[in-house]
């Protein structure tokens, strides 16, 4: 029988890169810069390292396809390197292999980088594939804010909100992150916002405006894994595990029934209950210290507070607007700014997620840490609402 990960795998080393607009270096930069840092991190040298996990989401455009990019920047030792792609879960897919590996026993010491340099791509937004029987069956004419923008319709509508009141909650969620991101030197936005800037800024797709919506940035991250043994052999008291990580993937029902009425993510859901009881969770709004969750639009993370079970249905607005998930609130999310203020270099994103957890459960955070961290969770989000893959991982300290 299936006893899952808890406890099985320690987090020796992580490392991020500034996220931005990095033009004068390419994604070869980016993951040598997250990778030296994970390293010096660890303890570790390269040789240690005995198989790695690779993401990205849009390789024909950056880095190509294989792990041969990542074997070769990093001169790892003909090791197995597997490429992993899983829409915006993808960083998150690559921590999930690399976890799964040592925890299986099939190796000691396992790395995990994504990358993404979309500001190469030369699109506002994420690059669109044209061809394929999913686009073409579930994506005519998709937009991503439009997409989000029926999420937000479809919350508002099931649970007789007025639109004055779903905008300003959503203001909230952007004015908050941006707070603070300005207090991280990673991030790529660091300007606090007010809330009547978000409320008056330009229309992209009804009811989210231009501050609604997070934005296009290059980076990489970057997480060497090992067992807890070895872990301890190098010194890491009170070292970072993984207690659970767990992955749910549409399969139509949510287009092809009428059992799903586009006011949630069914499949948020389905992996966050799977990983509370993987990591032995009852109560996720009394036991999380921390959230970091899949904030491509501001009504993403409004909606994914009531997913998680961190707010019950239709109390997200309420919860919001009281600052239950402001920085010095009961449960903070994005204390390091969200996707909102690093944008959303796709393979990195799950990644960067987890290395804000990182920091903060070894108190190591600066001006963002908070006091007496536990136990912190990260969510993905991967395509639409209605098709998409969701990742869940819940991170704390091993043996506690």
């Amino acid at each position: 029988m299936a006893t899952g990960i808890r406890d099985k795998v320690a987090i020796v080393g992580m490392g991020c890169t500034r996220f931005g607009e990095r033009w004068n270096d390419g994604a070869e930069d980016l993951m040598a810069e997250a990778y030296a840092e994970a390293l010096a991190d660890s303890g570790l040298e390269t040789k240690d390292i005995q198989a790695a996990w690779f993401a990205t989401a849009n390789e024909d455009l950056h880095v190509g396809r294989s792990g041969i990019p990542l074997a070769t920047t990093l001169r790892l030792p003909r090791i197995p390197v597997t490429r992993v792609e899983n829409f915006c879960a993808s960083g998150t897919e690559a921590l999930r292999g690399a976890v799964y590996a040592v925890a299986a026993g099939a190796c000691d010491v396992a790395l995990a980088l994504g990358v993404e340099k979309l500001k190469d791509t030369g699109y506002g937004g994420l690059p669109q594939r044209s061809r394929g029987a999913l686009n073409a069956l579930w994506w005519p004419s998709y937009t991503a804010p439009g997409s989000f923008a029926q999420l937000a319709e479809a919350y508002r509508a099931k649970h007789g909100l007025s639109r004055e009141d779903l905008k300003r909650a959503m203001a909230h969620v952007s004015v908050k992150s941006h707070a603070n991101g300005a207090r991280n030197p990673k991030a790529h936005l660091r300007k606090p916002i007010t809330e009547q800037a978000v409320l008056d800024a330009p229309m992209v797709a009804d009811p989210l405006g231009l501050f609604d919506c997070c934005g296009v940035s290059d980076g990489a991250a970057c997480a060497i894994v090992t067992t807890p043994d070895i872990a301890r052999g190098l010194g890491k008291r009170g070292a970072v595990s993984v207690k659970a990580l767990q992955l749910a993937v549409s399969n139509g029902e949510e287009m092809g029934f009428g059992r799903w009425d586009g006011s949630h993510v069914a499949t948020a859901r389905v992996a966050a209950a799977r990983a509370y009881a993987e990591a032995g969770i009852a109560d996720p709004r009394r036991d999380l210290n921390l959230t970091e969750v899949h904030d491509c639009f501001s009504v993403t993370e409004l909606v994914t507070m009531e997913d998680l079970g961190l707010s019950p249905d239709g109390g997200a607005v309420r919860d919001v607007l009281d600052g239950v998930f402001d920085a010095e609130g009961a449960l903070p999310c994005q204390i390091d700014g969200g996707l909102k203020c690093f944008g959303h270099p796709i393979g990195a994103s799950g990644l960067r997620m987890v290395y804000e957890l990182y920091l903060q459960l070894l108190g190591r955070a600066g001006p963002r840490q908070r006091a007496d961290v536990r136990l912190g969770l990260t969510h993905n989000l991967g395509g639409a609402p209605h098709q998409n893959v969701c990742s869940v991982a819940i991170i704390g300290r091993l043996g506690e």
